[in-house]
Parts: C-alpha cells; structure tokens; sequence
C-alpha cells in the first residue's frame, strides 16, 4: 500500500499493511532539529515519509502593531507564541449592533486554502491530504470572547445561535472548497472541553454547538470527503452525540484528559477511526526513547486490532517535544504497528 491507500483503508475502519502515522501540526523548532534543511512542516512530511500531508485555513494579517500583535481578518487581535496558532486577545463583536455591522472574512479569497493547492499537486493519490478547519465554536470564541460566549449562551441565546450562523456560512464555504480542490480529509478543530471536562453542559452542547457540527460533517459528507473531530480535553459527557454527528474519525483522545483510547475502541471503534493519542505532556516531551517505545507499543496493542487506528500525537508536536521521541514515535509505529497483529 502507499500512504493514502494506507490512511484511506484505516479510515474505513479497516486494516492497511500497517497503522498510519499522520500529524496536523509539527513546531518550526522540532522541524528544524529533526533537519535543518527542512522549510516547513511539509518537507518534514515527506522527509520521515508520514502518512499524510496537511494544510490548514489561512487568514491573513490585515495589520500588525508595534509590540508584533496584529489583527487577522476576522477582526481578531492576536499575541503571536512560539507555536504554530497565536494567541487571540480580543474580538471585534460583543453586541448584536456589532454582529449586524460585522464583515466576515470572504470564504472564496484566492489565499483562503492556504498550501491545499500544492499539496494536491505535489502529493494526490499518494499520501492523504488533510484540510485543518473550524466548524463555528472556536471561531465564534475568538470573536466574541470565551467567557462572554459561554454567559450568552444562557443570557442571550438568540445573539450566540446569530453569531455561530454567522460563522458556520464562512466555514461551510471553505470547507466545501478544500473538497472540491482536492483534500481527502476535512479536520474539523474545534475544541469543546478542557482536562476535566466539556466547556458546557451536554444540553447546552445539544442547543448551540452539536447541530452546526453536523452540518459541517454533512456539508464534507455531500462533498465526496471524509470527516475528523478533533478536540482536547475530557469529551466523556457529549462523546456519543458527537460519533452520532457521523464523523469518520476521533483525534487525539487526550490520556491525561481521562481519554482511554482502549475505552473508546471498544464502544466507538466499528463507527469510528481513531486517531492519536501518544501522550505530548510527558512522553513526547520528558520521557526516555524507551518510554516512547513502550508508550507506543500499548496504544498499538490497545487500538490498532481489526483495524482503525491512524497514530498520532495527544494533541500537536509543539516545541516542547524532544525531536529523538518524535522520531522514536514514529519508528516504533513502523515497527510494531504491521498487520496481521
């Protein structure tokens, strides 16, 4: 098999040759320590031959301050970090008078689909192409503000259900789009809960945020494309409403969130692929090589069988993670993770 095929069989729950290995995002830092003449996370791909290539949505600096903070093209203004996403301050909305005079970002702008484009050229058919999205949470956060979002989704329902529709007709687009261009997989990035548990109630999930990620899960669906969810944190409270959406696929299953992957493969794993979860707060970032092996060979042997199971991180490769685990990850995968198991 070549990685797409590889990655395509696992995400039809079934057995490829052996459990892919794909990453949605790789710090600059450990790209550069890994090999020094990689330029970004796609030459890191291809040079440790992963599974899958990945793009996400571009929006771009509309301007930027003298203390380097800036203002993209939601309106948002954002503190730059030594990761790969920055850290949002502030959004442009906190009325309805500021949602009725608002101007979202054109779906359809020539940049929006960042490096898509070169994947599909460079890469189609050959290893799986990952569209990294929103469906209209996060972005909703980031524009109205974490705490405001969730106080309106009591006090002023009618305002939260107006701005995630707001953000839902943008995101569907670009969704949409990055189908039609050439991705196989749409990552859908909004996360929903912290280590001990989802952002909100399960009613208030079922109300605000479950119906508008079944519509981007079926908008992907329409589209011929496959559909991952992905979310830090404790999902426990709201995880069969989110596999009944239809998602293809589950990332990252946070272990110290409480997210056994071993739990979820015996309810979920003849619905769903799992992706992840090799732990990146310790294991990838303090442990021993050999931890990393260890930790490795248990999430094979708690996830792989039948099928099903695509290996990545907990969450991201940030720039904490020792580059010789990464790798350990990785060659550890190739080694234990043929089938027949």
């Amino acid at each position: 098999m070549n990685s797409y095929q590889r990655v395509m069989t696992a995400m039809e729950r079934g057995e490829p040759d052996r459990v892919p290995i794909v990453e949605w995002a790789i710090s600059r830092k450990v790209i550069k320590a890994l090999c020094p003449a990689a330029k970004d996370q796609t030459d890191i791909e291809e040079i440790l031959d992963l599974d899958g290539v990945s793009a996400v949505a571009q929006y771009d600096k509309v301007f930027e301050n003298a203390d380097r903070t800036y203002v993209d093209e939601w309106g948002v203004l954002y503190k730059p970090t030594p990761e790969e996403i920055d850290h949002p301050i502030r959004g442009p909305i906190r009325t309805l008078d500021d949602l009725r005079k608002y101007v979202p970002p054109d779906p359809d702008a020539r940049q929006r689909l960042g490096k898509l484009p070169e994947l599909v050229a460079r890469f189609k058919g050959k290893k799986a192409i990952f569209f990294r999205h929103r469906a209209a949470f996060m972005w909703s956060v980031f524009l109205n503000g974490f705490e405001n979002l969730l106080t309106n989704f009591l006090v002023e329902p009618e305002f939260a259900h107006r701005l995630m529709d707001t953000v839902l007709e943008v995101t569907l687009r670009i969704a949409r789009n990055a189908v039609r261009a050439g991705a196989d997989v749409i990552v859908i990035a909004d996360d929903y809960a912290g280590n001990d548990s989802p952002f909100f109630s399960p009613a208030v999930f079922k109300e605000f945020v479950l119906p508008r990620l079944k519509r981007m899960v079926d908008a992907v669906h329409e589209e011929g494309a496959r559909a991952v969810k992905h979310s830090d944190g404790n999902l426990w409270p709201i995880l069969a409403m989110i596999v009944d959406t239809g998602v293809d696929g589950l990332n990252p299953m946070e272990p110290i969130a409480g997210m056994d992957i071993s739990k979820i493969k015996q309810r979920y794993g003849k619905r769903l692929c799992l992706i992840g979860n090799i732990d990146c707060a310790y294991i990838l970032s303090e442990a021993s090589t050999s931890e990393v092996e260890a930790a490795v060979k248990e999430c094979i042997l708690s996830a792989s069988a039948g099928g099903g199971h695509i290996i990545s991180s907990s969450n991201a490769i940030h720039s904490s993670v020792k580059p010789e685990n990464y790798r350990t990850m990785i060659e550890a995968t190739r080694k234990y993770g043929k089938y027949p198991m």
